[in-house]
């Protein structure tokens, strides 16, 4: 197993991608502790992965708020005695055309994405920095193609980026490796916008060259795992596309 004996935290762990990393880093041996604002999803994933004899521990936190960083980085070091990956997955964000953005949207996308981004990594440094460890961070094709309506989330996900790159500069002499995902992913919230616009859903498929929406368990997942285990050891501020081929980084 490829995280055995490690200790991950994942933000947005009870949903969607999160939800995934969640149970393939189980899987693959490593305890974690997922962070959601959903008690229900939450305790039910604790459960699940309990039963199937894996290890994780769930945290209601709003990591919109500065001083969740440091509560969540205590849970975990209190929980399984240290912390060696990182992922930072959870972000909200609302869309609107660029003329209709209110400074409400861009604090949104910017307090649950690149704030508590930014502030999970200051606080598990010390940690990160003892165990040699990985830092994963979510982007998107949004900010890399500025796609429309996505303003605040492209800005906040490219910042995610740029921040990133930064760290994997400063901390690489520390052994801490620092890489970014962008995935394309059938999320409940995608998965919603297919039903309801059947035929953009169709359009935005046929540019995939691989001619599907990735599967956030099956596909996503195992890219943040490769990231986070010693398969990656040599990689540090690297964005990787898991988009089924939409985007070729040069």
């Amino acid at each position: 197993m490829r995280l055995e004996g490690k200790v991950a935290i994942v933000t947005g762990g009870a949903g969607g991608i999160g939800r995934a990393i969640t149970r393939v880093f189980t899987r693959e041996g490593a305890k974690v502790l997922f962070v959601d604002i959903s008690d229900e999803n939450g305790h039910a994933l604790e459960r699940e992965i309990a039963d199937a004899g894996g290890t994780a521990k769930f945290l209601n936190a709003d990591i919109s708020k500065q001083e969740a960083a440091e509560a969540i980085r205590d849970a975990a070091v209190a929980a399984f005695g240290r912390i060696d990956v990182l992922v930072n997955n959870a972000h909200a964000s609302r869309q609107a055309p660029l003329l209709e953005h209110t400074q409400e949207m861009f604090d949104i996308s910017f307090g649950t994405g690149f704030y508590p981004t930014v502030h999970l990594m200051q606080a598990c440094y010390p940690q990160l920095k003892e165990s040699q460890g990985s830092i994963v961070n979510f982007a998107s094709s949004s900010g890399l193609e500025g796609m429309p309506t996505q303003a605040s989330y492209a800005a906040a996900k490219e910042a995610i980026r740029g921040v990133s790159r930064v760290a994997a500069n400063e901390w690489a002499a520390d052994g801490i490796r620092v890489n970014v995902l962008c995935p394309f992913a059938a999320t409940e919230g995608v998965v919603a916008w297919q039903k309801a616009f059947p035929e953009r859903a169709a359009a935005s498929i046929a540019k995939v060259p691989l001619q599907r929406i990735g599967d956030p368990e099956t596909d996503i997942a195992p890219v943040a795992l490769f990231l986070a285990s010693d398969d990656s050891k040599y990689m540090t501020g690297q964005t990787l596309m898991a988009d089924g081929g939409s985007l070729k980084l040069r």
